[in-house]
């Protein structure tokens, strides 16, 4: 729900941001409909918008700013070219500058709006400021947009066309540089797209924590298992390939891999003494219960799914849910099934009492080639110490 709210207000934010003042134009005749022709060697499905500038390098500002799957984009660089496009391609909008070589962007305008061979587009014209808006006005346009503008100007414009608005762009205020100001645009957006993805990382981790409390009510040390053997891992993946943790999901699937157990009833949970075989089953299911809970979370996609899933495989074949052997597991589930036994054993449990950390050890030791990826253990063995210290860390902040 965090992470919703925070995506809704970004929306919100970016509609706001997108909204700028204009001064109003005539209404504009009536959009006749027009029967599109089939056009295969296109996108289908997207809104069409043509480009027409004599200067490449706008065009490939306006094309870079535009690039998205909700819009199908052509250009031209000439009105005789735009013409031509237009009148096969039939698009929803076209962006027209007004000083063109050959026939002028009025001319195109006036042009466009009046014959129905083009469908009758919207136009959004772009001008460096020796445009009137009566001109504008005369040739139809629905959007007269002053240079330089920025990115945000140009997105507002054609939205408000899109939606039918006939509205004139006031100049906008900045040196007499496109591309400066282009530049400083993208360097507001930067910003404020920093600003958002620490807000989104931070939605991100209070989901966690939700979710954390939530295992932690059915089992409290289920979940203060979930904070020590995060570390563990970090530890033995920092050893064995520290690239992995670039993926972001990968410590989120660390403390989440029991999330699963959510689904297990408390009777089983808290049982004292072995599980009967139905109830090993049962408990046997977290894996994929927990699988399910979180797929299609974007924090999760990518390797923190293979850890909620795998982690309980053995090199052996003998584990659970896929029953999966050697190197068919999951790498990041090799590391984590000698993190996961480790506090497993180094802590209470309702069936049995925590055995020492020497005990511990040396049974990983023994279960290489096993239980266990012998890989895996070989760094373990590095790393005993440093985690040993982790624990303590860990039970004096408790």
């Amino acid at each position: 729900m965090a992470t919703s709210a925070v995506i809704a207000v970004l929306f919100g934010r970016t509609a706001l941001l997108m909204k700028r003042p204009h001064e109003e134009l005539s209404v504009a005749a009536p959009i006749l409909p027009v029967s599109l022709p089939a056009a295969s060697i296109w996108p289908t499905g997207r809104q069409r918008i043509l480009l027409v500038d004599d200067d490449p390098g706008l065009r490939l500002l306006l094309q870079t700013t535009l690039a998205a799957d909700e819009y199908a984009i052509e250009e031209a660089g000439s009105a005789e070219e735009g013409a031509e496009l237009a009148r096969f391609w039939h698009p929803a909008l076209v962006v027209l500058d007004v000083n063109l070589p050959g026939r002028s962007g009025l001319a195109f305008c006036k042009e466009l709006k009046e014959r129905s061979t083009y469908g009758s587009p919207h136009v959004v014209l772009l001008t460096g400021g020796e445009t009137s808006s009566e001109e504008a006005r005369a040739a139809g346009a629905d959007v007269l947009l002053r240079k330089p503008f920025s990115p945000l100007d140009l997105m507002g414009a054609i939205d408000s066309a899109l939606r039918n608005e006939v509205l004139l762009q006031a100049s906008a205020e900045a040196g007499p540089d496109q591309l400066l100001t282009y530049a400083r645009d993208l360097r507001e957006a930067v910003q404020a797209e920093r600003a958002q993805r620490r807000l989104l990382q931070q939605a991100y981790r209070q989901t966690i924590t939700t979710l954390t409390d939530a295992l932690e009510a059915k089992s409290e040390a289920t979940g203060h298992h979930g904070l020590r053997v995060q570390r563990y891992a970090v530890e033995l993946t920092e050893a064995i390939e520290p690239r992995l943790l670039d993926d972001p999901s990968l410590e989120y699937g660390f403390l989440l891999h029991d999330i699963g157990k959510i689904g297990i009833p408390e009777a089983i949970l808290e049982k004292r003494g072995a599980l009967e075989m139905e109830e090993r089953r049962v408990m046997q299911r977290h894996p994929v219960i927990g699988t399910e809970l979180l797929a299609g979370v974007p924090m999760l996609e990518g390797e923190g799914l293979q850890v909620v899933r795998s982690h309980h495989e053995r090199w052996d074949g003998q584990g659970y849910p896929d029953r999966l052997r050697g190197e068919e597991i999951p790498p990041v589930a090799r590391i984590f099934a000698v993190a996961d036994t480790l506090d497993a054993m180094t802590t209470d449990r309702p069936y049995r009492r925590r055995c020492e950390w020497e005990q511990a050890v040396d049974e990983i030791l023994r279960e290489s080639g096993r239980q266990f990826d012998p890989l895996v253990v070989r760094a373990f063995a590095t790393r005993e110490q440093r985690l040993r210290r982790t624990q303590q860390e860990l039970a004096r902040s408790a």
